[in-house]
């Protein structure tokens, strides 16, 4: 499975099988996490075999089963921490959906199970991805369609509307799709995108943004542009 064919085929699972990660895809994702926790300047902890963290009075609202295994996404407090471990935990999301996991972001309904995880001085927990076999794949839903989110037309290039599609298929919180692209142009022979958060009562819009620039960079493919 390609990266591309897992943002079509990944969606929110909250119901797991008791199976433990292979040792071999447990690697794959460690190593993963290296790069990433050194690109993105997080500090990102996968945690295995470790089922309190979903099951406290929040996760049972949330109707979590056999959620034993997770992603802590973590980092020094900033501006754009949030939009970080959106960009770089997506990653994770698609990499994982591409070795046949499953996986679910998780921003309120976990707890923070104390000897699990480790912070560093000015870090914080941003919040938790669920990973392992999914009981199903998970069911889709409504998305806004690229004219609501986009300024995507005939005279924009196509694969400015190729990354749109794919960003509408970024999961968000409460699938709130609170984000916007805008193709302005050429500059100094690159085309440049600006992506946008809009205002939600909820919030996570920024995690989200991250998310959604992930999905477009892929929809997108390899072309010559940057985020302004």
């Amino acid at each position: 499975m390609t990266i591309q064919e897992a943002i079509e085929a990944r969606h929110s699972v909250r119901a797991y099988k008791d199976q433990r990660l292979s040792e071999e895809i447990v690697k794959v994702l460690e190593d993963e996490i290296v790069k990433l926790n050194h690109e993105g300047q997080l500090h990102i902890q996968l945690i295995c075999n470790e089922p309190k963290a979903f099951q406290g009075t929040l996760a049972k609202y949330g109707k979590f089963r056999n959620a034993n295994n997770y992603l802590i996404m973590a980092g020094k407090r900033a501006d754009d921490l949030d939009e970080r471990v959106g960009y770089y935990g997506e990653h994770l999301v698609l990499l994982a959906q591409t070795l046949g996991l499953n996986t679910c972001w998780v921003g309120l309904s976990y707890s923070k199970v104390p000897g699990t995880f480790v912070l560093e001085e000015g870090e914080k927990i941003a919040c938790y991805i669920a990973i392992g076999y999914g009981e199903t794949q998970g069911v889709g839903h409504k998305i806004k369609t690229v004219e609501q989110v986009s300024n995507a037309s005939d005279i924009t290039p196509s694969w400015f509307k190729k990354g749109v599609e794919a960003a509408l298929l970024a999961p968000t919180a409460v699938n709130q799709q609170k984000f916007s692209f805008e193709y302005v142009g050429m500059s100094n022979n690159r085309h440049q995108v600006r992506a946008k958060k809009g205002f939600s009562m909820i919030g996570y819009t920024q995690m989200d943004l991250g998310i959604a620039k992930y999905h477009f960079e892929v929809g997108a493919g390899k072309v010559n542009f940057e985020w302004v």
